[in-house]
């Protein structure tokens, strides 16, 4: 079957958009989770979940789509990146299933409710460590020989993938204070606004730290952010990430609802950008590119009607159940 355009680079393109959609999506419900024990036992936690419980669920779908779209776009790739991080995968994992079990069981439990107020904290960390380090595995490389893993149990754990561990989480951090901030009213909005000020400097630092750290990490990726002519096109990430921060700062110094929300979007949006041009054309750095990874051609057509289908109509509900549950969180809910 013949085809007049690159469909690896096409799937490579709607994987990226499916795990950016993940991060943002899911990043503000874990987010809240990591800074739920600052909020005061009570009405103020029950806000702050009641402000997530109409979308949580409908979030990850984007992880799904991300990881099954690897699995069958680039099986080669997927076949790598598990067996050298399946320590990091499976703490997220459960990560999710504790965040998830105790988000129901607080309401139907309330005799242990301080228990599964623990539950929700501790999986969410545990999910955004988990995330943050497995992309700073990524990033620092994968020993691959014959096409397959070939490194030990433990060559994920490095100090690098820790910072970005952490990174991941003051970022998460951030777009739940930002989001808590939109939707909340009276204390828990300024006390929620107070808390995305100290993030939002914690995840400006670390990623400054990372950004830094990724020069020295790889000679590529030097060459590719301080030589021209790759220099011209890496600049403007940097200068336009500095905007989107100021901006963002300023937006949660002058009582913003909903604006810190989207300029910590887009600050995650060019983050995301960065390590997009750091890592091209690689899936798995440094041997594995996008096209050694791909599937077989007849492959990615039949799997590109099916996102053709089923993108836009996962795009649209999630639409319209954010447009419905539009407005503040009050004592009873949403209002």
């Amino acid at each position: 079957m013949a085809v007049n355009f690159d469909l690896t680079v096409i799937w490579a393109f709607i994987i990226a958009f499916a795990v950016f959609a993940y991060v943002v999506m899911d990043g503000f419900d874990l987010g809240i989770g990591i800074l739920f024990p600052t909020f005061d036992p009570g009405p103020e936690r029950d806000k702050a979940m009641n402000s997530i419980a109409p979308v949580w669920d409908g979030n990850e779908t984007w992880l799904v789509l991300g990881g099954g779209g690897l699995f069958a776009a680039f099986p080669l790739a997927y076949a790598i990146v598990l067996p050298a991080t399946y320590p990091l995968i499976i703490a997220m994992l459960l990560g999710l299933v504790f965040r998830g079990v105790a988000f129901e069981y607080r309401w139907r439990d309330p005799a242990h409710r301080p228990f599964w107020d623990g539950a929700f904290t501790l999986g969410s960390l545990a999910a955004a460590l988990a995330q943050g380090m497995t992309l700073g595995a990524l990033l620092q490389g994968i020993t691959v020989e014959d096409r397959a893993y070939a490194g030990s149990w433990f060559d994920w754990l490095t100090p690098y993938t820790l910072l970005t561990g952490l990174g991941t989480v003051a970022g998460y951090a951030l777009l739940g204070a930002a989001w808590l901030i939109w939707k909340l009213e009276g204390p828990p909005q300024a006390h929620a606004r107070k808390l995305a000020k100290r993030t939002a400097w914690a995840t400006l630092v670390l990623m400054g730290t990372v950004s830094l750290y990724n020069v020295f990490l790889n000679a590529e990726y030097a060459e590719r952010w301080l030589t021209e002519p790759e220099i011209y096109f890496a600049a403007p990430v940097p200068i336009l990430t500095a905007i989107v921060a100021v901006s963002m700062l300023r937006a949660v110094a002058k009582d913003r609802n909903s604006k810190p929300f989207w300029l910590s979007l887009l600050l995650f949006f060019f983050g995301m950008a960065g390590l997009g041009f750091t890592m091209w054309p690689y899936v798995v750095p440094p041997d594995v590119t996008i096209w050694d990874a791909a599937a077989p051609e007849r492959s990615q057509v039949f799997m590109l009607v099916g996102v053709a289908i089923t993108m836009p109509l996962i795009i649209a509900y999630t639409a319209w159940a954010y447009w419905v549950f539009r407005g503040k969180v009050g004592d009873e809910g949403y209002h």
